[in-house]
């Protein structure tokens, strides 16, 4: 498969490119820095350094590719549209060169679903990560608002709280609801779910939570 990458410096899109990559997909990686590419990807990858929030300057990357995917994430826990902005461009540039394949990954403390436990639903989604990431949550519930309206092939992706430990190489999903005790997992783990989903077509239109 021909697969373009956004957010591909961060902690999910490095690990995503590598595990493309190494199973023999072409890949083009979009990023502002080329620099915080490790270099055995600059080297493997099709770099693209480019304004992600400007749709014109993004075209190029996805034209062509069968599987596009926004791993973009604020830095912080501040107010930001970094996830609006990022997929109202990319949906322009795809639905502008006609590449139909869309892939985000959303945050599972978005809301709650069906499969959260009591103590999970009324307490810490709310009550907590509701409190300490409502800035993120507000631009994340934009962004998937527009992916579900894009009229691409989308898939959302909600993982739960991200670790940076050894990937399993396994993980648990369920399909528009919550995984139940799905409380962690590792950002290898979702690169991994994120390359399934890519050509598993019974997703489109889906939410997919993921889970270790």
């Amino acid at each position: 498969m021909r697969i373009t990458v956004f957010g591909a410096t961060g902690g999910i899109g490095t690990r995503l490119v590598r595990r493309a990559l190494d199973a023999g997909h072409e890949v083009t990686a979009v990023v502002r820095n080329p620099g915080g590419m490790p270099a055995d990807l600059r080297d493997r990858a099709a770099v693209v350094q480019a304004d992600i929030m400007d749709p014109a300057a993004i075209e190029g990357a996805v034209k062509g590719a069968d599987a596009v995917v926004s791993a973009m994430g604020a830095r912080s826990i501040g107010p930001t549209t970094v996830c609006s902005e990022s997929s109202r461009s990319i949906i322009a540039a795809m639905r502008a060169t006609g590449a139909g394949r869309f892939l985000m990954v959303s945050m599972g403390a978005i809301s709650s679903e069906p499969g959260d436990d009591p103590l999970t639903r009324y307490v810490v989604k709310p009550l907590i990560l509701g409190r300490i990431l409502r800035h993120g949550i507000a631009d994340m519930r934009v962004a998937e608002a527009q992916v579900r309206d894009s009229g691409l092939d989308w898939t959302i992706v909600r993982p739960p709280r991200l670790t940076n430990k050894e990937g399993r190489g396994r993980y648990r999903k369920a399909v528009d609801r919550s995984v139940t005790g799905g409380y962690t997992i590792t950002r290898d783990d979702v690169a991994k779910a994120l390359l399934d989903l890519t050509g598993d077509l019974p997703s489109i239109g889906h939410v997919i939570s993921i889970a270790g």
